[in-house]
């Protein structure tokens, strides 16, 4: 009896092995997390006035969008970026997992983000949005448990 149950036991080992066949690209830059999503999606974005635009970033609305469609997009198109479209969101996902108890290596492919920006009100004041398809994130496990993470993770 016992060596059949093991017989059983390492047949559904090798049957799950088999059934997720590292598709899950769980730490690893995959087009998949990108197109299906993956953990969280999440969308953001606002309208800067472009007086706010002018004092507060010392910049044109113009020059933004052109410097946003040239850097994030085209220049990461170029160097073959697979979500990276973007001006270094994984700087911010490292430190909020980190603050929050998150797995840090998650940061992979919980950073494929896209950073568009457009002229609005005739050229006047800037639209920004930032697409992020797969943020995985956890309110159990890791460091979700200590004191201090637990406290910024409560905050959110």
């Amino acid at each position: 009896l016992f060596d059949k149950m093991h017989e059983s036991k390492l047949l559904i080992y090798k049957l799950l092995e088999i059934v997720a066949g590292n598709y899950c690209s769980d730490k690893k830059p995959a087009a998949v997390n990108w197109i299906e999503g993956r953990g969280k999606s999440v969308v953001c974005e606002a309208t800067i006035k472009g007086e706010v635009v002018n004092k507060v970033l010392k910049a044109r609305v113009g020059a933004l969008v052109e410097l946003n469609t040239l850097k994030n997009l085209a220049g990461s198109t170029v160097a073959g970026a697979m979500g990276g479209f973007n001006a270094h969101a994984s700087n911010i996902v490292s430190a909020i997992f980190i603050a929050t108890g998150q797995d840090p290596a998650q940061n992979v492919e919980s950073s494929n983000c896209i950073t568009m920006m457009e002229p609005v009100n005739h050229g006047k004041d800037l639209h920004i949005s930032v697409t992020m398809p797969s943020i995985e994130i956890g309110t159990v496990g890791g460091g979700t448990h200590l004191a201090s993470q637990a406290a910024c993770l409560n905050l959110l």
